[in-house]
């Protein structure tokens, strides 16, 4: 393989990792000392053009070049970043989680007593998909974990803020109607 070919390898390796415009000039200690910064600045030219037609492109911005996508095809990436992937949580998992919702932060113990079961299966599903973290300790014996939602819980249920929670009814058999309607059993992505 030439010099050419093999460098523009490297640099096309280079931008699609990068998260930031890079100059020949920031590009030139990665490659090598023995390669002219001239030679980079006239390769990612070259990439550049050769990269015109295709679904990413290489591109000057900012003193530097970036590879991206085709603004062409920047419909089809949107609609792939924002498609809604459905995620089904079982009724054990959303009851757990109604709890931790309304009662947050909880430990575990508290969750169990509440639900009358062991909660070790839905807590750790629900940590899994990042809708529920650790939020801290308790004071009481043993220091048990908090539990508590995350962002992630709020993106999913489409919920501005926790206060954007209906209200819990007094009444135990309105409450189980409230956490049945307020955490749908699908969750999206």
């Amino acid at each position: 393989m030439e010099l050419s070919s093999k460098l523009k390898n490297v640099l096309e390796s280079l931008l699609f990792v990068a998260r930031r415009p890079l100059s020949a000039e920031d590009l030139s200690p990665i490659v090598g000392t023995e390669v002219p910064v001239e030679e980079i600045a006239k390769a990612l030219e070259d990439l550049v053009l050769e990269y015109v037609e295709k679904g990413i492109n290489i591109v000057k911005v900012a003193g530097g070049y970036l590879m991206g996508t085709n603004p062409a095809s920047s419909d089809y990436v949107y609609n792939l970043l924002h498609s809604k992937i459905q995620t089904t949580l079982s009724p054990q998992a959303l009851e757990t989680l109604a709890i931790i919702a309304y009662k947050q932060p909880v430990t575990r113990a508290e969750m169990e007593r509440i639900r009358g079961v062991n909660s070790d299966g839905p807590i750790d599903t629900l940590l899994q998909k990042k809708i529920i973290e650790e939020v801290g300790r308790s004071e009481a014996i043993g220091r048990p974990f908090l539990y508590g939602t995350t962002k992630e819980f709020l993106r999913h249920f489409g919920l501005e803020a926790l206060s954007s929670l209906p209200p819990l009814p007094v009444g135990g058999e309105d409450q189980k109607v409230v956490f049945e309607s307020a955490l749908s059993e699908q969750v999206t992505q």
